[in-house]
């Protein structure tokens, strides 16, 4: 079973409005509401593709029984913490060929609830958990090393983590001698913010920044690159990845569908090359659709065997 954790989730709401204007009011016939946030993106796209999988993460008032009830009615497995504060909402709005988006903060969690969503989160890790993914940011009040902590309780039983964050965030992990995801997927703007420096797509550009000791003892590193595929270092080896052309509708979650193939091949324990390209297929097909954080699993095969992992 795959395990997500969201800490921060959201309700995410789009509004199509083709010819949006500043200053006046705005109509709009086309409005979609999902559970959101990456974590929940993540669980969405590993249950459309098959995998077992159960999202955690911290939720609270209406704004999360509407979180609750729509992963109820995709039939996904979930047992979050519960809080007194209301989870955030999300609101997207795609005009002119752009997408604007107004992102609330969230709750502000007391070190008490961040103890107690940890001891709820022990629970859940001792059920037969395969994978675990922890993704996004931190929620205010929550201490920068809380991904340490959450990280460290599973290296202890052995389960492979996918961490997905940026920032201090990620930062944090990284400088810790007591905590080792098994994998993560930066971009070059996250790995810019990270290092204090500029980062190309250049082969030995991007293997002498692997080289860094924040990197260390990471079994996988998946760097991606968009349009252009990824590149990544596995164990001592470097891989280039080339990715089909395709028309994008919707790119936003695309990084959270190429979490969840991963997290899925990884829990088979498949190939380096298998893992690479159940992510990158479904970080496709989900760019492929109006929704974000949704794929058409009919189509996973045709685009995993357009993807091509050379080693170099």
């Amino acid at each position: 079973m795959i395990l997500t954790v969201t800490l921060n989730p959201s309700v995410d709401i789009s509004y199509e409005i083709p010819n949006f204007q500043l200053d006046d009011a705005n109509r709009t016939n086309e409005v979609r509401k999902t559970a959101g946030g990456k974590g929940l993106n993540v669980t969405r796209v590993s249950h459309l593709l098959g995998a077992e999988v159960k999202a955690t993460g911290i939720l609270g008032g209406t704004i999360g029984q509407f979180i609750e009830k729509k992963l109820d009615d995709d039939s996904i497995k979930h047992d979050f913490y519960k809080i007194d504060q209301e989870s955030r909402n999300c609101i997207a709005i795609l005009h002119d060929g752009k997408q604007t988006e107004v992102m609330e903060p969230g709750p502000t969690l007391s070190s008490e609830e961040a103890e107690l969503f940890e001891t709820h989160y022990l629970r859940l890790l001792n059920q037969g958990v395969q994978v675990l993914t922890l993704s996004g940011s931190l929620p205010k009040g929550i201490q920068t090393d809380y991904y340490v902590k959450l990280i460290a309780h599973a290296n202890e039983l052995g389960i492979p983590v996918v961490l997905d964050t940026s920032g201090v965030a990620l930062h944090s992990v990284l400088s810790s001698n007591t905590a080792r995801p098994t994998l993560i997927k930066p971009n070059l703007a996250e790995l810019e913010q990270l290092l204090g420096e500029s980062v190309t797509a250049n082969v030995e550009v991007l293997k002498n920044v692997l080289l860094n000791p924040l990197f260390r003892d990471i079994a996988t590193i998946v760097v991606t690159l968009g349009k252009d595929g990824a590149f990544v270092k596995h164990e001592g080896d470097y891989y280039s990845v080339s990715i089909p052309e395709v028309k994008a509708v919707n790119p936003v979650g695309s990084g959270d569908a190429t979490v969840a193939g991963m997290a899925k091949a990884l829990g088979e324990e498949l190939s380096i090359d298998a893992i690479v390209k159940h992510g990158m297929a479904a970080g496709i097909l989900n760019a492929l659709e109006k929704q974000t954080g949704y794929v058409q699993a009919s189509n996973f095969d045709h685009y995993y065997h357009m993807i091509t992992v050379n080693k170099l």
